[in-house]
């Protein structure tokens, strides 16, 4: 360390005027260990400067450099981690923390000593040292490397002065006239006495000589202080009538504060009298006002909100202790009092008359009998009622009882009258519902007796739970004689009247959505407008609560506070202003829920897929008034009611499902179509058409996925249980329908579905195709299959013709067996069957039909490869050609 710091010296500091007296070798902490020195250093000039140094060795060479400097002024604190244990850490807070991880802790303790000694001895500033031991912060240290470094170089700066340019010549002189001084010193140091002793004896003679002058100067002295006893006697006598003088002056001073005590105290006694007097001085007219105003006049009305006005401030004033002791402000506080009252009860009663006239007004319930599908309108009344809307305020602030009764008072008669409204403006929008239903039921009532029969049994069979489910013509497909001769008869019932079913579901939903958007249309804005009058005339703030009215208080320095009056200070509120207004709301409309879940219901009763249509509508509207206000009373309830029609819509689908687990096919017709597929295609129509850019089509996304997987297994089922139809021909033609369904909406939920159901008609299309092509060819089937049998076992296939079951003489048998005239007359029976299994609806017969010919060419190929393979050279073939199948399939596609 001596040579490193010997060297750090000699290389870094010395070329800069800088002495090194401290140094430690550290490294960060936390990080990887790049080795450092800290040095505490000073300047040989003066001001001296302390700094500590950051030296790091080069990454070029063996040489050291400056890499940070920081002034010893800079650090605010040191912290050793631990001053009882060995710990090498340590901490140095400059503009930041810098942690530091010295070699040994020896180093670290004599570098933490060395920066106290510079601080104490340059500085002195307040510098923390936290957890640092007692013996390291002593001034000095009693003998070392430290006390040289950090001690006896500075003593021997501060002792050694430079010699004078005067002195250096003096020195030079003496040396030039005693030349010998060099060589003999104790001649040289015996002519100094000498010279010295003669100096001595030069002045000894001056100080006598000047003895004469001494006593001259004594004299002077004894005479200047003889003048000063005079002065002082004459400064006496002026003192003593000085005195009299400031006596006079301090009687006259003390007068004058008197007067002005007096001026000041009659200042602001004016000035009391004058803030009394403007401050509860109400004017006559304000007092006519408040006692015989007229409230049912807008002149009146701006008169007494003038004088409440006027009223409230004298009543708020603050008063200093002791104003409340005087008769007169007892007086006027008496007489504001009685005005409070008086007018309180004035305004109460006229408010209550209007409320209750209101309450029992029949104008808007007569109105109803137009059968308008519209609520009446309040705004005249409101606009009305809303120029007492500072009285109110007023009111509130004065008398919080009669404020809450005459709440109470409009919250009753309000809702009597909106109740009465809202339960005629539901009982028309019912009618105008079950009308639309009524109308179909009129229609088909007009249809042969044989349709109504049909209706009957259709609805016998969906309707045991008291609902209708899905449209008159899902139910006639639902139902148990689900046939095509049923079906055929049902059209062509349907057909005699002017529209069918399907028209008259159109019909009715399209009308029941207009009636069900119309009643919401009506309800939205008469609930907007209601909750904003009641926060507005009853002053009630939606969004925070409305703060008490301070008041200004003035202290007896005159300085002024705001302080709460002393009505606001023991006023007990029943709760925040903003579920006072939703509990108003609750109160003023609390038949509204329960009348659209009642509509609801009867909707949901007439047609169950009128919740499609509701959901819709609910949501647009629930959306809407969150938009407005998330948390008004409006937005609640439609919440509420969106709830409601959301598990109405879940019901349907449910109920969708159910019809499909419980439907029953005929065993002596052929399946077809399943009336659940052409229900789900009906389903998905409408559903497209209500939910386009609807706000909850995730909804309708989940009600997807669960119908079409009921779809899939229950025709699955069906197939299953299918007797007269093939289990193929069921699955291929109902998925058939459902991929072109799919295909056809692009409903991107059911992607996944839509290459299922494709991939389910392609394999049960072939393997429906494979199966019946064993019946045209059914031996020369079983022959071939024979031979691969023996193949299969291990008979080398040109062995095979040696086999007595499948020699050449067999093969020719059972070929011969199959002329083209056999094989085509097979094929037309072919053709007829799969005719009968296929229905007309999906018009798959020709595609059946080519998929057939294709396999049937395969099978042909198939076969003469193994005639090729297994009897080679033997000159069999089949009786007709490829040619030939074509032309058979050709000609008995034209004939049918």
């Amino acid at each position: 360390m001596t040579a490193i710091k010997h060297a750090l010296q000699r290389d870094i500091f010395t070329p800069n005027d800088e002495r090194l007296l401290g140094i430690v070798n550290v490294c960060k902490a936390g990080k990887k260990k790049k080795n450092c020195f800290l040095c505490a250093t000073v300047t040989t000039e003066r001001p001296v400067q302390v700094k500590v140094v950051k030296v790091k060795k080069s990454d070029k060479g063996d040489f050291y450099k400056r890499q940070l400097t920081w002034e010893l002024r800079d650090l605010t604190e040191v912290d050793a981690k631990d001053a009882s244990k060995e710990n090498p850490e340590f901490d140095l807070h400059f503009e930041k923390v810098y942690r530091w991880v010295a070699s040994s802790t020896a180093e670290k303790n004599s570098f933490i000593s060395c920066i106290w000694k510079l601080n104490q001895r340059y500085l002195r500033k307040k510098v923390e040292f936290v957890n640092v031991s007692s013996q390291l912060l002593e001034e000095s240290v009693p003998s070392g490397e430290s006390q040289s470094v950090a001690g006896g170089d500075e003593d021997a700066l501060d002792d050694y002065q430079e010699l004078s340019t005067r002195e250096e010549q003096d020195i030079e002189g003496m040396m030039e006239v005693c030349e010998y001084a060099i060589s003999n010193a104790e001649a040289f140091a015996e002519q100094l006495s000498r010279e010295l002793q003669v100096l001595d004896g030069a002045n000894i003679q001056s100080i006598m000589a000047s003895e004469k002058q001494v006593n001259i100067l004594m004299q002077l002295l004894d005479e200047a202080l003889g003048e000063v006893d005079t002065i002082e006697g004459k400064l006496s006598s002026y003192e003593e009538m000085l005195q009299s003088v400031k006596d006079q002056m301090d009687q006259i001073s003390q007068s004058n504060r008197l007067i002005q005590i007096s001026n000041t105290n009659n200042g602001k006694l004016l000035d009391e009298i004058q803030f009394l007097v403007h401050n509860m001085d109400l004017s006559k007219g304000h007092i006519r006002a408040l006692r015989d105003g007229d409230l049912s006049s807008p002149k009146g009305i701006e008169a007494c909100i003038n004088g409440t006005e006027a009223l409230l401030q004298c009543m708020n004033v603050a008063f200093l202790p002791g104003h409340d002791k005087l008769m007169a402000v007892k007086q006027q506080q008496e007489l504001f009092t009685e005005l409070r009252d008086t007018f309180a009860r004035r305004l109460t009663n006229h408010l209550n008359n209007v409320f209750v006239h209101q309450g029992h007004d029949q104008t808007s319930t007569l109105s109803q009998h137009t059968m308008e599908l519209t609520l009446p309108k309040h705004s005249p009344l409101h606009r009305d009622l809303l120029r007492y809307a500072k009285l109110m305020e007023w009111l509130k602030i004065t008398h919080r009882e009669k404020y809450e009764g005459l709440s109470r008072t409009y919250v009753d008669y309000m809702s009597r009258l909106y109740e009465r409204e809202i339960k005629d403006f539901f009982e028309i929008a019912k009618i105008k519902m079950a009308g639309t239903s009524k109308e179909a039921k009129g229609k088909f009532a007009t249809l042969p007796r044989k349709e109504s029969a049909l209706r009957q049994e259709t609805e016998s069979l969906h309707g045991s739970s008291g609902k209708l489910t899905g449209s008159t013509s899902s139910l006639n497909k639902l139902s148990v004689q689900g046939s095509n001769s049923r079906r055929s008869q049902s059209s062509s019932l349907l057909d005699m009247g002017n529209m069918s079913a399907s028209d008259l579901d159109v019909a009715d939903r399209t009308k029941f959505d207009k009636i069900f958007e119309q009643v919401l249309s009506e309800l939205e804005p008469l609930c907007l407008a209601e909750q904003d009058f009641i926060s507005k005339f009853f002053k009630l703030q939606q969004n925070s609560s409305v703060p008490p009215p301070l008041q200004e208080a003035r202290e007896s320095d005159g300085s002024v506070q705001s302080r709460m009056p002393p009505q606001a200070e023991h006023r007990h509120s029943l709760s925040s202003d903003k579920d006072m207004v939703r509990l108003m709301m609750n109160k003023v409309f609390q038949s509204i829920e329960t009348e659209l879940n009642s509509l609801i219901a009867l909707g949901d009763k007439i047609d169950s897929f009128h919740s499609l249509y509701m959901l819709v509508k609910m949501s647009h509207h629930v959306w809407t008034a969150e938009n407005v206000d998330p948390a008004s009373f409006l937005s609640t309830t439609l919440g509420n009611v969106l709830v409601t029609v959301k598990r109405n819509f879940d019901k349907c689908i449910s109920g969708q499902i159910r019809q499909m687990e419980e439907v029953k096919i005929s065993k002596k017709s052929k399946v077809g179509i399943l009336p659940f597929v052409t229900g789900f295609e009906e389903f998905a129509e409408l559903a497209e058409t209500i939910f386009r850019n609807a706000e909850r089509r995730g909804d309708l996304d989940k009600a997807y996925v669960k119908l079409i997987r009921a779809v899939f297994m229950n025709v699955e089922k069906v197939a299953n249980e299918s007797q007269k139809t093939p289990r193929d021909v069921v699955m291929m033609e109902n998925f058939h329908h459902i991929f072109s369904t799919l295909s056809r909406l692009k409903i991107s939920c059911l992607d996944t579905e839509r290459r299922e159901a494709k991939h389910k008609y392609t394999d049960h299309l072939q393997s429906y195709v494979i199966n019946s092509l064993g019946q045209p060819l059914e031996k020369l089937n079983h022959f071939f299959e024979g031979v691969e049998a023996r193949v299969a076992q291990g008979i080398r296939e040109e062995e095979v013709s040696y086999q007595l079951a499948f020699n050449k003489q067999e093969l020719r048998k059972v070929i011969k067996e199959y002329p083209g005239k056999e094989v085509k007359k097979g094929l037309d029976n072919l053709y007829k069957k799969v005719d009968k299994h296929l229905c007309e609806e999906e018009s798959l017969l020709q595609v059946v039909w080519h998929s057939t010919q294709d396999e049937f060419i395969r099978q042909y190929k198939h076969f003469e490869d193994l005639i090729g393979r297994c009897y080679p050279g033997s000159g069999i073939t089949m009786e007709f050609t490829i040619q030939d199948m074509l032309e058979y399939f050709s000609s008995i596609a034209q004939s049918h």
